[in-house]
């Protein structure tokens, strides 16, 4: 009886496994596809490119391994340079900025005013219209000689030496008021989620111990989206240094008229692979670029905890 009794329990145990192991499969099944594409077109040519960073490769041949020497070229590369520090400009000019903007409009349309729909409409629409359209736009509105903001500064304020928006001087002044305008309204939308789970006891509290607009946004308001904010900031950082479309759109990228002043990591790294086709240095720059995010993202998480805990 005893014999029967075990043999029924690992017939069982294996009618078991054998069910979960199909379960297992059928789950496996539906995750394959994304993941097979995302093995092929993005993992494999990440690992391939970090490999291409120590080779000499013009697409043709076999590659010549050599070593470090694409990183040491960087050091006297003064177009990699230029385009690295331009990119740290754009950032460093781009995120606080879009986040001012951005918190700024979630707070003046969190409040019940007349007509807000139709606001956050107008402030998300830059976001989700076409880059072409939207930079044609642009253009003519800062257009040096035709433009409205040159012609105001003309007729209104008596501006006679009128900027050149599009000139050396100005560009990647330019390409940031762009990319605020046109970033600002996305980050709004979450800064308006997380606005509004804020609990309205709070104020509420604050409002009886006399506390007024600025402390309230001090103590209650900036504190609970301590969160969100640091969500905000790297999503910022991370997008600010991968730009590429928006400096191609208005400035070019570089060409002989703005030289270097409105190049950017990404472009660089587009023109090297595939206008020079020097694969194995445009990798080099690559696991630069990677390594720059990873460090200061790192370097933000490690902040947001040491905040948290105090």
């Amino acid at each position: 009886m005893g014999d029967k009794d075990t043999a029924g329990v690992k017939t069982q145990a294996k009618r078991g496994l054998s069910r979960n192991t199909k379960r297992n499969l059928v789950a496996y099944s539906f995750i394959a596809p994304n993941f097979i594409g995302f093995a092929i077109f993005t993992l494999i040519p990440i690992i391939f490119s970090f490999a291409l960073g120590f080779f000499k490769w013009n697409g043709n041949g076999t590659p010549k391994f050599i070593g470090l020497d694409n990183f040491t070229k960087m050091f006297g590369d003064t177009f990699f340079k230029a385009s690295f520090v331009n990119t740290l400009m754009y950032c460093i000019g781009t995120v606080p900025l879009t986040l001012m903007a951005a918190l700024g409009l979630a707070m003046l349309l969190n409040k019940k005013i007349k007509g807000r729909g139709l606001f956050r409409t107008i402030a998300f629409f830059p976001y989700v219209a076409s880059l072409v359209a939207v930079t044609a736009v642009w253009s003519m509105i800062f257009h040096p000689s035709k433009g409205p903001v040159n012609a105001l500064l003309h007729y209104v304020f008596n501006v006679q030496n009128l900027p050149n928006w599009y000139g050396k001087d100005l560009i990647m002044f330019t390409l940031v008021l762009f990319s605020v305008w046109r970033f600002m309204g996305y980050y709004m939308i979450i800064y308006l989620a997380g606005l509004q789970g804020i609990s309205g006891e709070l104020y509420e509290a604050a409002k009886l111990d006399g506390a007024g607009k600025w402390n309230q946004f001090r103590y209650i308001t900036w504190p609970q989206l301590s969160a969100t904010t640091f969500f905000v900031t790297v999503m910022l950082t991370i997008s600010s240094f991968k730009v590429y479309d928006v400096a191609i759109m208005l400035a070019g990228g570089s060409d002989g008229r703005l030289g270097t002043s409105s190049t950017v990591l990404v472009y660089y790294i587009y023109q090297k692979a595939f206008q020079e086709w020097d694969l194995g240095y445009s990798s080099a720059i690559a696991m630069v670029l990677f390594a720059l995010v990873l460090t200061i993202t790192l370097v933000q998480f490690k902040g947001q905890k040491k905040k948290e805990k105090e």
